[in-house]
């Protein structure tokens, strides 16, 4: 039953019991989207025309800053391009082998292009701008995750497309006012990874005022709950510099940051 897998599904990933409230619309769709899991073994069945063109609908759909729609997705359908991107990231072997591989961009060359168009300057350069494209872009990511995961399909996102962003930009063409966000692997799946855990939401909801202490107690209880050392991966990860020259290139992009 679609209302049982809910509960399992986020108490395996929060470690907590969900009560789904009785009568909910669309408890099959919930179900999926708790069970989701990220994928990166695919079977070789292409992704229908059709399909690829519904999902990137659905994903344009999402929520955009004031109608200002500073999102675009560059799907990468030729072999020589998605093989030049695969080389970059040697890491991800699987990478090249998804039926399809998208990169999804903040884009502000749109809004500056109504400006010129109207022969008016643009007065809002500045970090704000950067942002909202940014956030427009990663809403419309999450959208397409969630629409591909109802529609039977798997999906990895690529954040590593920013650590070789340069070689990227001039891989897709990107005007300025452009900058990858990240990447996305899509195809009908051959095996997904296990469910994640998350974070409590005791640590990462909070009502009125961000509660410090619940944050300790959970970060205290959640390595418990992993498989592994958790906060010690992370540390380790982050302890070394990562792409210290992304704003240097998204200031190329004549983005301001301040």
């Amino acid at each position: 039953m679609p209302a049982s897998r809910i509960a399992a599904a986020a108490k395996r990933r929060f470690g907590a019991e969900f009560e789904v409230p009785a009568g909910l619309p669309n408890l099959e769709a919930l179900a999926a989207l708790n069970e989701r899991s990220v994928c990166r073994r695919y079977r070789a069945a292409p992704v229908p025309e059709a399909l690829v063109r519904l999902l990137c609908a659905s994903a344009l759909a999402a929520p955009t800053k004031s109608d200002l729609q500073q999102a675009t997705i560059v799907r990468l359908a030729d072999a020589a391009q998605r093989a030049a991107l695969a080389a970059l990231l040697p890491g991800s072997p699987w990478l090249a082998q998804a039926p399809e591989l998208f990169v999804f961009c903040a884009d502000g060359w749109r809004l500056r292009r109504l400006f010129a168009r109207r022969g008016v300057e643009f007065p809002n350069e500045h970090l704000d701008a950067f942002f909202n494209a940014s956030v427009d872009a990663a809403l419309v990511l999450g959208a397409f995750v969630a629409a591909a995961e109802l529609a039977g399909l798997g999906t990895c996102p690529i954040s590593q497309v920013r650590d070789h962003v340069g070689r990227i930009d001039e891989l897709l063409g990107l005007p300025d006012w452009v900058v990858p966000v990240a990447g996305l692997t899509l195809g009908y799946p051959e095996a997904k990874e296990p469910l994640s855990a998350r974070l409590a939401l005791s640590a990462t909801v909070h009502r009125g005022r961000y509660d410090l202490a619940a944050v300790e107690r959970e970060l205290d209880a959640y390595d418990a709950r992993r498989a592994r050392d958790w906060s010690g991966d992370k540390v380790k990860q982050y302890s070394s510099v990562l792409r210290a020259d992304f704003g240097a290139h998204v200031e190329r992009k004549r983005f301001r940051l301040r």
